[in-house]
């Protein structure tokens, strides 16, 4: 609520420029895939100058609601859950970077995510999602001697559990969650014969989701998550 008192703020043109540029966009006058007007066209509808035109562009880039490509006319892109998280992955590097504690506490909120979606995905896989995932374990099986395809297979098994309920937020949570946490993972640890006890897990967690078990699939992904946590480490432990 506009309180009468409150002094009058001068908006930058820039933000000014971005707001109708954005309701452009939300209101359907542009639609994915298109084009936006050059900056010329841009220049004389809002009567500003070159500067707020690209300042309001590149603030809609960082959005992930348009692309801009060198030499050509920026494009107009499809907002999808995977798409608005992967806009937070270079925030949330640094914040992981910088603090010990934030990495503790997303290992904390996987476990918390990750033990809801086995959940549900035991409920509702079909046989494809368990054959999808019996085929990702055995890649993984594969990989054994391999770090970097172990570990790369190990969180697509992960993801596709995600998949299962249908959710696409849940997908990209889950993404975003174990692209972070890639890199903290210790492969020193994958040595010292824990491959084979994730293998086992696994497979625990595969065999409750085609039994339709969310108890089962609950317990055995906290039991595997719990165990692989300390192969997390930050870089200043």
């Amino acid at each position: 609520m506009v309180k009468p008192f409150e002094p009058i703020v001068r908006r930058k043109l820039s933000a000014e420029v971005y707001e109708r540029l954005k309701a452009m966009i939300t209101s359907g006058e542009l639609k994915p895939g298109d084009q936006m007007p050059s900056e010329r066209e841009l220049m004389e509808r809002f009567g500003v100058g070159r500067p707020a035109i690209r300042e309001a562009m590149q603030t809609l880039n960082g959005m992930g609601l348009v692309a801009i490509s060198h030499g050509e006319r920026a494009k107009v892109l499809s907002l999808t859950p995977r798409s608005l998280f992967g806009q937070v992955d270079r925030a949330a590097e640094i914040m992981l970077t910088t603090s010990p504690a934030a990495l503790g506490h997303l290992k904390e909120a996987r476990i918390f995510f990750e033990r809801g979606i086995v959940r549900q995905a035991a409920e509702r896989a079909d046989p494809p999602d368990v054959e999808a995932l019996a085929a990702l374990l055995a890649e993984q099986r594969d990989a054994l001697g391999t770090p970097e395809l172990f570990v790369r297979t190990d969180m697509r098994f992960h993801a596709r559990i995600a998949a299962i309920p249908g959710n696409p937020i849940f997908e990209a949570v889950a993404e975003s969650m174990l692209g972070w946490l890639r890199q903290y993972h210790n492969e020193l640890l994958i040595w010292s014969g824990r491959e084979n006890v994730t293998l086992l897990e696994h497979e625990e967690i595969l065999q409750a989701i085609a039994a339709g078990d969310p108890d089962a699939a609950e317990a055995a992904m906290v039991r595997h998550l719990e165990r692989s946590r300390e192969q997390f480490r930050h870089q200043s432990a």
